[in-house]
Order: C-alpha cells, then sequence, then structure tokens
C-alpha cells in the first residue's frame, strides 16, 4: 500500500472553499509551503503560487476552489432559495447538509431539500425534475419568516458550503467532495515537499488557481519566463472515456480544443518510459485553467493530466494509485528539464 500521507489532502478538503471563498484554504496551502521551507506568494486575485527555483519555465497548476453555492434569497417562511457556484449537480446535493457562512463569519447549519420534501405530504415528490426553483436551503435555526432569519445575520450573497464527507479506506480509494480538484492540490504538495526532501531546485512555479470553477482561475499571474503549464485536473470517468481511478488521465483535447502535441507526447513516452499507469482520453463536456490560460492570450505549450476521479460534481473517489501515478508522471517531467 501506499507509504504517502494523506493528512494534507484531508485536511484541505475540510477547509470550505466554494469558488469565491477560498481565502482559507490558500491560506493553508501557504503555511504548508512555507513549512516546507519555500516562500509562497498571494497574486491579487488571492491564487498562491510557489516557485521550486529561479527563472522557472514550467509552472504547474492546480485549482483549490470547488462548487458550492450562495444564497439567492430569503423566503418568507425562513428558508433559503440559492444560486449555485459552479456546476454542482442537484441530484446528488439533495439531503446533503451545509453550512450558511455569515460575512461575520458565523456558520449556520442546513440542508438541502426539495420542496415540500416528505413522501408521506408529497406522492409526486419522486416525479420533480431537481431545479433551483423548486428547491430549498432549510435551517437548523427555530426561524419560520424573514426576520427571524435576517436576525440570525444572514444576508444574500451568503456562501453556502457543502459538508465533504471524507472517507479514505486501507484499499487505496478516497472517497469525498471535491476531489475535483483538491486531489490536484495535494499532487502539487507532494511535488512541493518531495523536491525539498531531495534537497533539488527546478524551474517550476506552482500556481494554485483559486476561480477555475467559472472559468478564469488559471488565466493569468504567472511567472514571466514560464513557456509551459501542466494543469492537474481531475480525469474524466464514463462510457465515452478510458480513464480509471486507479491512473492518470492525459487529456489530448476537451470542449475547448486539443491540448499542445508535443507537450503530450512527451508526457506519453515518459509515462511509458517509466511504467506510470496513464490513459488518453477525449473530454466531452470539460475546460481546464489551462483553457483559462489560452483564452487569456498567454503563449504557453499547455498540458493537462490528473488522477481519475469518479462521479465528478457529485460525491466523488479516486484512488491513491491515479493520484501517486500523477505525482510521478509530475516529477519525471520535471526531472527531464523540460
Amino acid at each position: 500500500m501506499s507509504k504517502l500521507s494523506y493528512n494534507s489532502l484531508q485536511q484541505l478538503v475540510e477547509i470550505d472553499s466554494p469558488t469565491g471563498y477560498t481565502i482559507n484554504a490558500c491560506k493553508y496551502i501557504f503555511d504548508l509551503l512555507t513549512s516546507y521551507g519555500y516562500q509562497p506568494q498571494y497574486t491579487n486575485k488571492g491564487a498562491v503560487k510557489c516557485s521550486m527555483g529561479k527563472n522557472p519555465t514550467l509552472a504547474i497548476t492546480a485549482h483549490v476552489d470547488t462548487l458550492g453555492a450562495i444564497v439567492s434569497g430569503i423566503k418568507s417562511n425562513g428558508t433559503l432559495s440559492f444560486s449555485l457556484l459552479g456546476g454542482l449537480s442537484l441530484s446528488s446535493a439533495e439531503g446533503e447538509y451545509v453550512d450558511v457562512i455569515t460575512l461575520e463569519g458565523k456558520k449556520i447549519h442546513g440542508t438541502l431539500l426539495l420542496n415540500n420534501p416528505s413522501s408521506h405530504a408529497n406522492n409526486k415528490r419522486e416525479e420533480d425534475k431537481r431545479t433551483l426553483d423548486n428547491m430549498h436551503i432549510r435551517l437548523d435555526e427555530e426561524v419560520n419568516s424573514k426576520e427571524e432569519v435576517q436576525q440570525l445575520g444572514i444576508r444574500i450573497g451568503d456562501i453556502i458550503a457543502f459538508e465533504p464527507r471524507y472517507r479514505e479506506y486501507e484499499n487505496g480509494f478516497i472517497k469525498s467532495r471535491f476531489m475535483d480538484n483538491k486531489a490536484g492540490c495535494y499532487v502539487l504538495f507532494e511535488i512541493a515537499r518531495q523536491l525539498k526532501e531531495q534537497k533539488k531546485e527546478a524551474p517550476v512555479e506552482l500556481f494554485f488557481s483559486n476561480y477555475e470553477e467559472v472559468g478564469h482561475g488559471g488565466s493569468g499571474a504567472y511567472a514571466g519566463t514560464i513557456k509551459e503549464l501542466l494543469v492537474i485536473d481531475m480525469g474524466v470517468l464514463g462510457d465515452a472515456c478510458e480513464g480509471k481511478e486507479t491512473s492518470c488521465s492525459v487529456c489530448a483535447k476537451d470542449s475547448t480544443g486539443p491540448y499542445d502535441y508535443e507537450f503530450r507526447k512527451k508526457l506519453i513516452a515518459l509515462a511509458e518510459k517509466n511504467n506510470i499507469d496513464c490513459t488518453l482520453d477525449v473530454y466531452p463536456f470539460y475546460s481546464s485553467d489551462g483553457s483559462a490560460a489560452l483564452r487569456a492570450g498567454n503563449d504557453f505549450r499547455v498540458a493537462l493530466i490528473g488522477p481519475g476521479v469518479a462521479a465528478s460534481h457529485g460525491v466523488e473517489r479516486t484512488h491513491k494509485k491515479g493520484i501517486e501515478a500523477t505525482i510521478n508522471l509530475c516529477l519525471k517531467y520535471i526531472e527531464t528539464g523540460q
């Protein structure tokens, strides 16, 4: 079994970080990298970047922001309407426990439910399609009016964070919300830790973006010397895909277009030479921080890899073998000096 400690992954997963509310998770990353002996920096948008050596030419990025929701209204019966942050699956989110985080930092517990959710009062509940119009947040407070909710300190615009339910099993599976893409962040943690342990410097910048789920996390703020961008994000599993949880997925193309051919070719050659379990895929409904970087006009060669993640944007699952295959491929590529 794996000899790596996954404590930092669990700790990061358990820090609420819906897109737009990543300050605490980014501070965790900043402090962790500092504890390894690095000198990370915050970007103006609050992302974290950290150089592994002088004049980095390769940036390796993963995004710390996750799916979530935001309060869009307070109803007269004391429940909340909400708007999504990113592409959360409402069918998988029904019944999930949430925290509503006020501007003062107070957390108020609740549950995401269908309107009129009791099967003993609504025998049509299984026929209803789940939409923003027929779902609500039920607060675990004695509130029955808009005014009583407001007295709790809840406002429109408050963040709604979902309980991740992290589980790590002896057989290597890790089951939790937000493996997309905190598993990718863990890959970057291990790159930093292992390079420092080996007392190696490398022309590499690690970049933890914080707005990927809304399309602009990876758009800029890289070191001016960067020529290549290696994006670490979840590998897609599905009937139309070859990926699996126990391997590293290499994406040839997603819905925004193909990734750099020569970069991908080098990665596949390294994987085959070093017996790293990898699969090649085309993702039909996907974009990444690499897509954002290219749309922003960055003159980068971009590749996309990552551990396979099942049930994306739902209750996700991956495996340590897939995470570690991704770590190993990154380290082998760093060794080539690009």
